[in-house]
């Protein structure tokens, strides 16, 4: 089975430092996806199905919250593990996250390292 991350987030940097992550993993046969807005990354989910999703939740188009419900309620993909990545730490955004069906909830700043291993761990690799 092909495997794959999709990377969402529409900060540069964010995607910039994420790709930097996880390149090591392009050496395992993992392929990285990467998109800015919501509405990309929805279409991007339909069409590749990637195993892991690091989705950040305010974006342009369609927010983090939407695309992961889209996802795992109405299109019911269980097996896209979807990590948030935010910086809305609250408690109500952090149920929010859990409540549209979200796999995992991280707040920024987040340690670079620790989704590497997440990555390793949702991929097998």
């Amino acid at each position: 089975m092909d495997k794959k991350i999709l990377i969402v987030d529409d900060e540069a940097s964010i995607r910039s430092l994420l790709e930097q992550t996880f390149e090591d993993l392009e050496d395992e046969g993992v392929e990285l996806l990467i998109e800015s807005n919501g509405a990309d990354a929805l279409e991007t989910i339909k069409a590749k199905r990637p195993q892991l999703v690091f989705l950040d939740v305010m974006m342009p188009k369609m927010n983090g919250f939407d695309v992961c419900n889209a996802v795992k309620n109405e299109l019911g993909f269980s097996d896209v593990y979807i990590c948030m990545l935010t910086a809305k730490g609250q408690e109500f955004d952090r149920t929010k996250g859990m409540e549209v069906g979200a796999d995992e909830y991280i707040t920024k700043p987040f340690d670079p390292y620790d989704l590497y291993e997440k990555a390793e761990e949702i991929l097998d690799v």
